[in-house]
């Protein structure tokens, strides 16, 4: 057995327990790469590869980001328990009914803000990835509703824990307070290639592992170390486009996850975490170049069916490439996005309704909603809400 880290005798809400320090980044001894683990490397620099290769040929890339940084909002939220889907953060988006708890929805919401924060300091105002980019982000992250009140963006200044109802049965007890902004300090050298240079895909798994194992602020730590995985692929340039992500494959395999986390810190596998990490790469660039080409052939086949329409075609192209940017809709939504008028676009609607493009979601005859049906379903994989 491997150690990783020192426990250190701390006291907190009346009892005394064993707080975890992990020692800095990268591990010593190193970690012992076989040639198995050289070639899941490869493999899965070359299925990112393809997935950036993928995203030239989309028509509106920008379109396929915005909606990938939801769906990652959306995963990554429901790992930590909210019940929010795909289609509720759309309908919240559009002032639509949200039906689910308003804190669910907004937990995401934030997610997509903090995601977009974090990407235009590092692509548009060339930020460095850096103790402070961190704090922003987490800052952006609990700026509304749930965990608002957890000092956003700022290290914590007591102690807290995962799992069990107090510190004394705790799963895992991260380092005491006052060793924080240490820790946190050797990480950010760590990503900043000191005192080694570390292959980018094995970089991002293993500051994952100690970002999670920091736990340096009061809430938001799990969302936040997901996060600092695709950060760290666009700040070394090794994804053009932040279209991957890995809570899809996180969610499915949720207690391995976790698991894999405890058995670092417990018995040093930093082995058997890497070729989880390296896995879940292969498998969500895959499913993410997969669900591109999905895409593809779904919005050509659709603009075929509209162009057969006739003299109906030109108000029915109009409402289905608002549909790409917006597909959940109603038809006043709708009118006063594309300056069209009511009547125009209800029978633009009723013809993508007929070819079965769309299809309305309340069975009312008022306030009726609207979906870009196989669209969305694609777009949705996955995000089912987790059984509680």
């Amino acid at each position: 057995m491997k150690a990783t880290g020192t426990y250190i005798t701390t006291s907190t809400a009346g009892e005394s327990v064993r707080a975890f320090v992990p020692n800095p980044l990268p591990p010593d001894p190193p970690i012992d790469l076989t040639d198995r683990d050289h070639d899941l490397i490869e493999k899965a620099n070359r299925a990112l590869g393809r997935l950036d290769g993928i995203t030239t040929l989309l028509p509106d890339v920008s379109l396929f980001l915005y909606f990938y940084v939801r769906k990652e909002a959306v995963l990554s939220s429901q790992i930590e328990g909210t019940q929010s889907s795909f289609s509720d953060l759309l309908l919240h988006e559009e002032d639509l009914a949200p039906g689910v708890p308003l804190d669910d929805v907004q937990d995401v919401s934030n997610y997509v803000a903090a995601m977009n924060h974090g990407l235009k300091r590092l692509r548009e105002d060339n930020f460095p990835l850096s103790l402070r980019l961190i704090r922003e982000v987490h800052k952006v992250l609990l700026a509304k509703g749930r965990g608002s009140d957890q000092t956003p963006g700022e290290f914590r200044r007591s102690q807290n824990w995962l799992g069990g109802t107090r510190p004394g049965n705790a799963r895992f007890v991260p380092p005491p307070p006052d060793r924080v902004a240490a820790c946190m300090a050797d990480l950010e050298k760590f990503l900043h290639d000191q005192p080694q240079r570390t292959p980018v895909l094995v970089k991002a798994a293993l500051a994952h592992v100690q970002f999670e194992t920091i736990h340096p602020f009061l809430d938001g730590n799990g969302r936040l170390g997901r996060l600092l995985i695709t950060l760290i692929l666009c700040a070394e340039d090794a994804l053009t486009q932040p279209l991957w992500y890995l809570s899809l494959f996180f969610k499915q395999h949720r207690q391995e996850y976790y698991d894999r986390l405890d058995a670092v810190r417990v018995q040093g596998d930093w082995l058997g975490w890497l070729r989880f990490f390296l896995e879940g790469v292969q498998q969500t660039a895959r499913q993410a170049t997969d669900t591109a080409g999905q895409i593809l052939r779904l919005l050509d086949e659709d603009r075929r069916k509209v162009e057969a329409l006739g003299r109906k075609a030109g108000s029915a192209r109009r409402v289905l490439d608002q549909l790409r940017r917006h597909p959940i809709t109603t038809i006043p939504n709708a009118t006063a996005q594309l300056h069209l008028t009511a009547p125009t676009v209800r029978s633009a609607v009723e013809s993508l309704e007929t070819l079965g493009i769309v299809r309305e979601i309340t069975g009312k005859q008022r306030d009726r909603i609207y979906l870009y049906d196989q669209y969305v379903r694609i777009l949705d994989k996955g995000t089912e809400p987790l059984p509680r």
